[in-house]
């Protein structure tokens, strides 16, 4: 069964109380967090993942840069800051070299990914060929914009990639939706993820983040 894996970014960028948010929520039955490598500084994001830790949960970052300098940097501050697992940057063999040597597990994204907010191009095929290329090399798993897909007939698009790849799919990005979590739980893949829609209340609209996040764990 799909697992959500709940990020405390909004539009991207991890929120100012992220420390306070996740402190409201650490009680409820969700193993995986995250946020994004940018809005808290270092020493934030650490006594956060520390605090994640010390919950029992487990914890992702995601780094949506796309130069390997910035992609090293984000890999750098996940293995200082003690993160589970690397979620996204562009693939390059430099930034796999680094993290094979730490604990850290890794998922990059696959196709071509750009813009901010970001894109996802290319073809299923392309992508899957990309995805065994990971496999092959002994990656974790691959990151997935699949609701950012630029072509026609997204849920398919997803679908076929979930279903054909080797090895674990987080399907990240604009989910925010009783419909949508429907379909991703239909296809199944390792993780979704969820951020800016509890921010925004798409699920309760009067409610809070809490009442948000519960609601979604009642459609799981």
């Amino acid at each position: 069964m799909s697992e959500l894996i709940v990020m405390l970014t909004h539009n991207d960028v991890t929120v100012k109380d992220a420390q306070e948010v996740f402190e409201s929520c650490a009680d409820l039955p969700v193993k995986y967090w995250g946020f994004k490598d940018h809005g808290l500084e270092p020493a934030a994001m650490k006594k956060l993942v520390d605090t994640m830790k010390a919950a029992g949960k487990t914890t992702f970052l995601e780094v949506v840069s796309y130069t390997e300098e910035e992609c090293m940097r984000g890999a750098k501050l996940g293995v200082e800051c003690g993160f589970d697992y690397l979620l996204g940057t562009l693939y390059f063999d430099s930034v796999y070299e680094y993290v094979k040597t730490t604990s850290m597990k890794y998922c990059p994204f696959v196709g071509r990914v750009s813009q901010t907010p970001s894109i996802l191009e290319g073809t299923v095929e392309e992508m899957l060929a990309q995805e065994a290329d990971f496999a092959a090399k002994g990656i974790y798993g691959t990151d997935l914009l699949g609701y950012r897909y630029t072509g026609a007939n997204v849920n398919e698009f997803c679908k076929e990639f979930v279903a054909k790849a080797k090895h674990p799919v987080c399907l990240a990005g604009s989910i925010g939706s009783d419909e949508r979590v429907a379909i991703v739980k239909e296809m199944n893949p390792w993780t979704f993820t969820m951020g800016s829609a509890l921010f925004s209340k798409n699920f309760v609209k009067e409610g809070t983040f809490r009442e948000n996040l519960e609601y979604v764990i009642g459609l799981l």
